[in-house]
């Protein structure tokens, strides 16, 4: 089992030790393991980065999209040293638009499930937005960012009246993305949206009917769109 001291002597060592998780674990934004960000799901690897001084957390990188956070000490009972290195599949554009079925076929599955809005969620059930793309592109095989800004830095941009299936719907500021969705055909897309202003959980919205309320709340925030062309290499590795 893996323990604190396990840890301790990885990072001294510099060994740079790849561990899986054995079930879903929950990533924090700080050392007090306060504010979710992510979650890595089981079988999902990890790089140990540092321990907290007073032991508490312990700063993880997801291996597959470079995420970092922080996860409980008690977590590390659920991580397994592997000697299996994580390679991220290199993809074509073609290949990837074969696979785009599959990706829109994971967000209905997941829609179809009980489900609420969770920020930072990105296992199923509760997914946030980002989280619900980037499972159901990973689902087929195809790796993105995390976060739906940087979905949106990874994407090729254009225009609406180009969209297809599969490719991917910005909202937010001028400024910045805060908000993604999947767009899949008929001026329809899928996203996980939040209390507030959305269904708080997955639902179908429309970039075109704006009678409903959710849908005209989310086209007021319209930012820009963009499509995956190919999968997402991560830049730290062993």
């Amino acid at each position: 089992m893996v323990t604190l001291e396990t840890l301790q002597d990885d990072i001294y060592h510099g060994s740079h030790q790849t561990y899986q998780c054995d079930r879903p674990i929950n990533l924090y934004s700080t050392s007090l393991c306060q504010g979710l960000v992510t979650q890595a799901d089981a079988g999902h690897q990890l790089h140990v980065l540092e321990i907290a001084k007073r032991q508490e957390a312990i700063r993880v990188r997801i291996c597959k999209d470079d995420y970092l956070g922080w996860i409980t000490a008690t977590a590390v009972s659920e991580l397994t040293p592997t000697s299996q290195i994580f390679e991220a599949p290199i993809l074509t554009r073609p290949q990837i638009q074969a696979r785009l079925p599959q990706v829109i076929a994971f967000a209905h599955t997941a829609m179809a499930v009980p489900n609420q809005y969770q920020w930072g969620g990105a296992v199923p059930p509760h997914y946030d937005c980002s989280g619900l793309v980037q499972s159901a592109f990973a689902a087929a095989g195809i790796l993105l960012p995390r976060d739906s800004y940087q979905q949106e830095d990874f994407t090729e941009h254009i225009e609406q009246s180009e969209l297809q299936s599969g490719d991917l719907v910005f909202f937010g500021t001028p400024k910045r993305t805060t908000h993604v969705a999947l767009y899949i055909g008929d001026g329809r897309y899928i996203h996980s949206s939040g209390k507030d202003k959305g269904r708080n959980g997955i639902g179908i919205d429309s970039l075109t009917d704006l009678s409903e309320p959710v849908s005209a709340s989310y086209h007021a925030l319209l930012r820009c769109f963009g499509r995956v062309t190919q999968s997402y290499q991560p830049t730290q590795g062993r």
